[in-house]
């Protein structure tokens, strides 16, 4: 426990995702989180094993640690940290975005059951609802990313709604008071992927959704360097969360922990840089000529510009739109890019881009992708941590050779 009494339910996310709600004691009086690489936690006696055995099934702790499956100090301090910043009563690390997301519907969907998932959510999302879900017994529906559709995909049977926002990649704004409302009425739980929000911009628990995920391999790391999962929530059903993940082994090493909340220290300044970088970049693209459309929350021209603004306290790095042309300008334009990266990801201190249609979406029907938008003159920016100024000629010299 904290030795001075804390001031953390005032603070805000930036210094939260540095201290978490508190000062707590480290080995050695470090400062930064020591990484504890080990697979084993040993016992003194036999009779201590016993007592913690005992103990553990009247659900009493005497003792954190036994084995590595289980949890490891590294992460369970950044836990406590990311807990803090989404004003969650607990958080529960997994080795990936997509681990998370998989664990987190498996814990909670039942046999004869039914989830509604959006629209324009992530592809292995969507492809896990389409390929998989079946194989348990379990139905699905897809709604389009509004309250009213959620509410008209109900059926009796639906007891999750997953959703995300915003959406990727056309970053749609989802009114989440009204989904929970639709939700709490009938008894479903409310689960909401908020990668590209970031609790930074928004803390989804705050409006009554029920588990809140995020892959932290974006915007929590930072860095383009670790992949984990985080999913966020009561105390109750982080517990349900936990015993599936020990049981599974999804659990993220030390190292990665140790990145991960290294990561967190610099968290409210990149927000704040990110959010800066989008809104400027997207309103250039949205003037210039050789741009037909662009999809970013801030601007009023986004169908979901109203909820946003009311929801959100900043949009993020992630701005879609579509360049003039075809498939062929699009990759000259890409392809003169210096200062992005062709890589699918985001969230990290370096730039990258995506032509959606052949990075996530080639192994689909030219048929499929045009009818859910995968468009090949559709691409997908994830600004990093560079200098505005510097994008933005980066930007405009690669449209130029179009």
């Amino acid at each position: 426990m904290p030795k001075k009494k804390s001031n953390a339910k005032n603070w805000r996310p930036a210094t939260l995702a540095i201290h978490g709600r508190g000062r707590l004691p480290k080995a050695h009086h470090a400062v930064s989180t020591p990484i504890v690489h080990t697979s084993n936690y040993y016992f003194e006696t036999a009779g201590e094993v016993e007592d913690f055995m005992r103990a553990k099934g009247q659900g009493k702790v005497t003792r954190e640690h036994e084995y590595a499956r289980y949890g490891n100090p590294t992460q369970q301090e950044t836990e406590r940290k990311l807990a803090a910043i989404e004003a969650a009563e607990r958080a529960v690390l997994y080795t990936s975005g997509m681990a998370a997301v998989l664990l987190v519907l498996m814990t909670y969907m039942k046999p004869g059951g039914h989830i509604i998932f959006t629209g324009d959510c992530y592809r292995q999302t969507r492809d896990f609802a389409t390929n998989f879900l079946g194989k348990f017994g379990i139905a699905h529906a897809i709604a389009d990313p509004t309250a009213e559709a959620i509410e008209k995909a109900i059926q009796p049977n639906t007891n999750i709604i997953f959703t995300e926002s915003p959406t990727n990649p056309y970053l749609r704004v989802l009114d989440i008071p009204a989904i929970v409302k639709v939700a709490r009425a009938r008894n479903i739980m409310t689960i909401i992927d908020a990668t590209l929000a970031t609790p930074y911009n928004i803390r989804p628990l705050e409006l009554g959704v029920d588990v809140v995920i995020h892959s932290a391999t974006k915007y929590l790391g930072g860095h383009n360097d670790l992949m984990a999962g985080v999913a966020l929530g009561s105390s109750a059903l982080m517990t349900d969360l936990y015993k599936m993940q020990r049981m599974i082994g999804a659990t993220p090493g030390p190292l990665t922990c140790f990145l991960l909340e290294r990561g967190l220290k610099t968290f409210g300044m990149r927000m704040e840089h990110h959010n800066r970088a989008g809104l400027a970049v997207a309103q250039m693209l949205e003037a210039h000529p050789k741009i037909e459309k662009v999809w970013y929350p801030a601007l009023p021209s986004h169908p979901d510009h109203k909820i946003a603004r009311e929801q959100m306290k900043g949009f993020g790095s992630v701005i879609s739109f579509l360049v003039k042309g075809g498939n062929t300008e699009t990759r000259s334009f890409i392809d003169a890019l210096e200062l992005f990266l062709i890589t699918p990801s985001l969230g990290g201190s370096e730039s990258l881009v995506t032509q959606m249609s052949t990075m996530s979406f080639f192994d689909y029907p030219e048929e499929y992708r045009k009818k859910i938008g995968m468009v090949d003159n559709l691409v997908r920016l994830a600004l990093g941590l560079e200098d505005v100024e510097d994008l933005i000629a980066d930007l405009k010299q690669a449209l130029d050779r179009v």
